[in-house]
């Protein structure tokens, strides 16, 4: 792997760098493959990795991390699609160190993952905010919104919202958000590692771009915070520029304070001290196990206290949509609503902050969708399979796993002696998604857009 000459010169000097022992390890092709479990699913997925001889590791700076001793196919891990785990770059999780360091979680939060796109630190998020907490998870590209989307879904939480705007589109939320997370876009270099051909892509002149696109979103999103809130940013950058550089732009223009953290000596991250004073932490891969990255937390000191002066511009109809939802799903402590013909969950408890963004942003998705009417009849949607609130009379289908991939591929499943009628379909007792069998056929409901498209297992 040849690195641009240019990133090795800016390096020199940064706080843990080592030119040989950087280009060594680019050079090594050691890969780190890392997931982070879905506490809300219970744990069956170590022991299926432990069944398949790949040991797992815990990462020490997050709760429900792993390094996985290989990589397996998962594509043709059917937990996988369950949602019991996300597949996420483990440095990245040292957002949990930053949220429970600088604001106190047990606490409901509003919270917005402004570039989240495909979803693994919100997913991460949702696991870590306290029941009543807010995520607004938002992505800038259009493209990009559906498999975020796919993923807030599967992670199986009612108290998201997934929205498309740009960031200057939140300051219409004055003083909204308890914590703010930009994970900006950036030049990639700390991914050089698992995307060779993002070299080619990279330059000063790209470095320098980066740079000044990062302070527009940052100024644009920054009245969005509340007085007293949080802002964490963060980069796969090892630039300085994108880095410190950052830290001491906001802290020079905007009523901010730096963060900091507590770092264990063993988890071998590197705490770089900038020439204002302000802390950031860096990930070196030839120090910490994982991929470049740097984060930086700060308070805001001078800004705006939210105050809903809004009518709500959607009513809840609970009562009259109950009955129709009461043979797929327990929605307790939440409303319905009914949008054309879909019927969606909302948190009761957030049904006015749901309402609010509703009335001034783009919003892809919220809370759960529970399905779709036909002929006064309910049809389940996918989201509802994915949730905790399937109602316990609903049937449940154990698939080996042959069956599993085969459902997941959305192909013919043999009906062997199964219960007629609308059912799960699980594997290792987790949901992979619906299918109605019929006397003499299985209806597969299993969305076309999330099915395998490969035929061969891969072992």
């Amino acid at each position: 792997m040849q690195l641009p000459s240019a990133l090795i010169q800016s390096l020199q000097g940064l706080p843990g760098f080592n030119e040989q022992q950087f280009v060594d390890i680019h050079n090594a092709d050691i890969p780190v493959t890392s997931i982070r479990l879905n506490p809300a699913k219970p744990e069956v997925v170590l022991q299926s990795f432990n069944d398949r001889d790949i040991n797992c590791m815990p990462i020490p700076w997050t709760s429900n991390g792993y390094y996985l001793s290989e990589r397996p196919s998962f594509t043709f891990d059917p937990l996988f699609h369950a949602g019991t785990y996300y597949v996420q770059e483990a440095s990245s999780m040292f957002l949990e160190q930053a949220l429970q360091q600088s604001v106190d979680v047990s606490n409901p939060l509003r919270v917005l993952d402004l570039c989240a796109a495909p979803g693994g630190k919100s997913t991460h998020l949702q696991s870590l905010l306290s029941p009543g907490s807010l995520l607004v998870s938002n992505e800038v590209i259009r493209q990009r919104v559906n498999i975020l989307k796919d993923n807030i879904v599967k992670w199986g939480s009612s108290s998201v919202v997934v929205t498309n705007n740009d960031p200057k589109d939140f300051s219409k939320l004055k003083g909204y958000f308890d914590v703010i997370l930009v994970d900006a876009p950036c030049s990639g270099s700390g991914l050089f590692r698992r995307d060779e051909e993002a070299i080619d892509e990279w330059s000063e002149n790209n470095v320098v771009l980066c740079s000044q696109r990062q302070q527009r979103i940052l100024a644009d999103v920054l009245p969005a915070l509340k007085e007293g809130g949080v802002l964490i940013y963060s980069t796969c950058s090892y630039s300085q520029q994108e880095d410190e550089d950052i830290a001491d732009w906001l802290t020079s223009e905007f009523a901010l304070s730096n963060i900091s953290f507590k770092i264990q000596d063993d988890w071998h991250i590197t705490e770089a001290v900038t020439s204002s004073g302000n802390r950031g932490y860096r990930f070196w891969p030839h120090l910490a196990k994982g991929e470049g990255f740097f984060l930086a937390a700060f308070q805001l000191h001078e800004g705006d206290i939210y105050k809903n002066k809004n009518r709500h511009a959607i009513k809840a109809a609970t009562k009259q949509l109950s009955p129709l939802v009461a043979a797929w799903a327990n929605p307790d402590n939440n409303e319905l609503i009914q949008v054309n013909d879909k019927i969606y969950a909302w948190p009761a408890a957030l049904f006015g902050d749901f309402d609010l963004i509703l009335q001034h942003l783009r919003i892809i998705y919220s809370g759960t969708l529970l399905g779709e009417l036909a002929h006064k009849k309910l049809i389940p949607d996918h989201a509802l399979a994915m949730s905790r609130m399937v109602g316990e009379a609903i049937g449940r289908t154990e698939l080996q796993l042959s069956e599993s991939i085969s459902y997941l591929q959305k192909n013919t499943i043999e009906n062997t002696g199964w219960t007629s009628g609308w059912q799960l379909a699980t594997y290792n007792n987790h949901a992979l998604g619906w299918m109605n069998v019929l006397p003499n056929r299985i209806n597969n409901y299993y969305p076309k857009e999330l099915r395998i498209l490969k035929q061969k297992i891969n072992n």
